[in-house]
């Protein structure tokens, strides 16, 4: 980029189960919440930013184009414009980029981004057969005529299609993600056990490094009454155990598969976002920001090996900017299932993958897993999918600023075969 794009602040909601304890508050509500809370803490007025860009994968159905939404919820002027975004997973990290090319083009100065969701709220639908039925009977003026379509009902009308489901459902390869998982742990060889242990070890991490994480995290209150908050991620257990994993069977294919709900990340619900300007901005404000954005990129791949996204968008990511991964201090990489990450893990240092499947002699460079979600990840501590692009951002930077170190590189897969990867900074 021509300038680097300054993050001043970010924080998150704790992400909570779905079905838990932020099931009553809504994806808008659960953004104006916290932009409430990051404006309150900011040292820009509300006036002085010139747009809020949000993403998110499942809109409330009251509210379309939540970004605006959440920010007059959070109490900006009606004057400040808004919009939403939708990268399915990356949605969050698509907000920031969006952000970062309006300010690079001179379309503002000083952007809100970031991402909300509520998977407790994903609605269920009706058959289409019931809904048909239904449109009859209000469609219709007479009594008789209503009572008509009424007798096609059955009971098989009744069966709700789960929209979570279907939303997690991949339409081109007719695969739910969990299945794109199990392609991934086949084509890679990784055995059950072997994603058990990394699962166990993402809880472990986030369970001792739990304070580190709650400097990214504000106490979130709890309706009806608003007495209590929830202030950690509901995710992480307290007795989590190889032994409680091994017991657990395959979801997603129960005859031959080894992906389960236990290494696999947890349904969730949050919302997370940052302040951005230009670097020279912050300067000219006198600001101190956590850190930089520095450079970003997408790429695409098949649908059904999804999971691989971060390697793709990663060595994309190389190959515009020279970077390589000795230069990173720490990686974030979303833990949408314990086999993804082995994957990517695998493919990032196979010189056979690159030149099969990147078009390049070498391989794109070993991780150092020591440098890898060094707080835990997805697995322990939740995906909610519009929000956790934003969350990387931020957890990135605050461990980075913990650590005195400079570089970072975030990075996550995206359903329907995409992958994304920012590099960050501090000074």
């Amino acid at each position: 980029m021509k300038e680097r794009i300054a993050v001043i602040d970010g924080l998150r909601t704790p992400f909570g189960k779905a079905g838990s304890a932020l099931r009553y508050i809504p994806a808008d509500d659960l953004g104006a919440i916290a932009l409430r809370e990051l404006m309150y803490r900011s040292p820009i007025p509300y006036e002085m930013i010139d747009e809020v860009i949000v993403g998110n994968v499942v809109s409330p159905i009251g509210s379309q184009n939540i970004s605006r939404v959440i920010a007059l919820k959070a109490g900006f002027p009606i004057s400040t414009i808004a919009y939403s975004v939708h990268r399915n997973c990356a949605s969050g990290m698509e907000s920031i980029s969006s952000a970062a090319l309006k300010i690079q083009n001179g379309d503002g100065e000083i952007f809100i981004a970031g991402g909300a969701e509520s998977m407790s709220n994903i609605p269920f639908a009706f058959h289409d057969k019931l809904k048909e039925i239904l449109e009859g009977f209000f469609s219709r003026k007479s009594l008789i005529k209503k009572l008509l379509p009424i007798f096609k009902l059955r009971p098989a009308h009744f069966k709700p299609v789960i929209c979570l489901e279907h939303g997690l459902t991949d339409p081109i390869s007719n695969q739910i993600m969990g299945l794109t998982a199990e392609n991934l742990a086949r084509e890679f060889h990784i055995t059950r056990e072997e994603q058990d242990r990394f699962a166990f070890h993402s809880h472990e991490k986030a369970r001792l490094n739990r304070t580190k994480l709650h400097e990214e995290i504000f106490p979130m209150p709890l309706p009806p009454s608003y007495n209590q908050s929830l202030d950690e991620d509901e995710g992480l257990k307290k007795n989590y155990s190889m032994e409680n994993l091994t017991r657990l069977k395959p979801f997603f294919d129960r005859r031959t598969g080894s992906v389960t709900i236990g290494n696999s990340c947890g349904v969730t619900d949050g919302a997370a976002f940052v302040l951005l300007m230009s670097e020279s901005k912050a300067k000219q404000m006198k600001l101190k920001p956590l850190g930089f954005i520095n450079s970003f990129t997408y790429a695409a791949l098949e649908p059904k090996r999804m999971g691989l996204g971060p390697i793709y968008a990663t060595a994309k990511l190389f190959k515009k900017t020279g970077f390589k991964i000795t230069d990173f201090d720490i990686i974030e990489m979303n833990e949408a299932f314990a086999s993804q990450v082995i994957a990517n893990l695998i493919a990032f240092s196979s010189d056979i993958f690159a030149k099969e499947f990147l078009g390049q002699d070498k391989a794109v460079g070993e991780i150092d897993t020591t440098k890898l979600n060094v707080n835990g990840g997805a697995i322990a501590i939740g995906h909610p999918v519009g929000t956790t692009g934003t969350r990387l951002i931020i957890t990135t930077l605050k461990e980075l600023q913990r650590q005195q170190k400079k570089c970072g590189l975030a990075t996550l897969c995206v359903g329907g075969g995409q992958g994304a990867a920012f590099v960050v900074e501090r000074e």
